[in-house]
């Protein structure tokens, strides 16, 4: 199978089940902005000296896959998708790993300029890009529906990433610079 199809030189691309849409169309620009998010994940985790961060960055990837396949069939006509549910156990999960990673770090008196280590610089790239991801999820949801779900993981994920970021520059012992 070749790489490139020409299907989309003029600006049009296929969602899962074929059907054809303007590259710019809304669940386009949801979809690769949680490409992108995914890739800085990806990115973050290559910098982590904690194996326990890169496999809890791996499972947001997975989740970050099957909530984009979830917005390119908003109507649920793959039956594939099935095994890709998403719950709000899913938020609840990232809720808990906030509330138990941010019990770990001071307590946070001012707002921080990102940076730090290699590792909390990177995660906090992702979590800018996890911003513009709810703003573009948001924007969709006010043209067809969108589960409840969705906007509330990718708020909470930008979340957890704030708190990962600090937590890795925390470990490694550069100070936070207040802003």
């Amino acid at each position: 199978m070749r790489i490139y199809t020409r299907t989309g030189d003029a600006g049009e691309t296929s969602l899962r089940l074929g059907e054809r849409v303007r590259k710019d169309d809304l669940r386009i620009e949801v979809s690769g902005s949680l490409d992108e998010l995914c890739a800085w994940l990806g990115f973050a985790g290559a910098a982590a000296a904690d194996p326990a961060l890169t496999d809890r960055l791996t499972r947001i990837q997975q989740d970050l896959f099957a909530l984009s396949a979830a917005v390119a069939d908003p109507q649920g006509h793959d039956a594939s998708l099935k095994k890709v549910a998403f719950s709000s156990g899913k938020v609840a999960e990232l809720e808990r790993v906030i509330d138990e990673t941010d019990a770990s770090l001071p307590p946070l008196k001012h707002f921080i300029l990102p940076g730090g280590t290699e590792a909390g610089a990177r995660l906090h790239v992702a979590r800018t890009v996890c911003r513009r991801a709810e703003r573009r999820l948001t924007a969709l949801a006010k043209e067809q529906a969108v589960p409840a779900v969705f906007p509330a993981y990718v708020n909470r994920l930008s979340d957890l990433l704030f708190v990962l970021a600090r937590a890795a520059n925390h470990r490694a012992g550069p100070p936070e610079i207040p802003w």
